[in-house]
């Protein structure tokens, strides 16, 4: 994740934006996935590793946007 690190400040709205709308469209397809009748167990797994795969990237990102003030 050392490219987080180079993103321009600026730059972490927009990235954090993105994620976050991936994050979220994940959600939906699994959701979407437990009501088929067929569920493919596989597919599920995959997608739950890939959300949590952009929650962490989301969570390293807000660490990142918010700096250590030492008050």
């Amino acid at each position: 994740m050392d490219d987080d690190r180079r993103v321009k400040p600026e730059d972490y709205d927009t990235r954090l934006m993105t994620l976050k709308a991936a994050h979220r469209a994940l959600d939906e397809r699994i959701n979407q996935l437990v009501l088929e009748p067929t569920i493919s167990l596989l597919e599920l797994q995959r997608l739950k590793k890939q959300k949590l795969v952009l929650k962490d990237r989301i969570a390293h990102l807000e660490r990142y946007r918010i700096p250590d003030i030492i008050a």
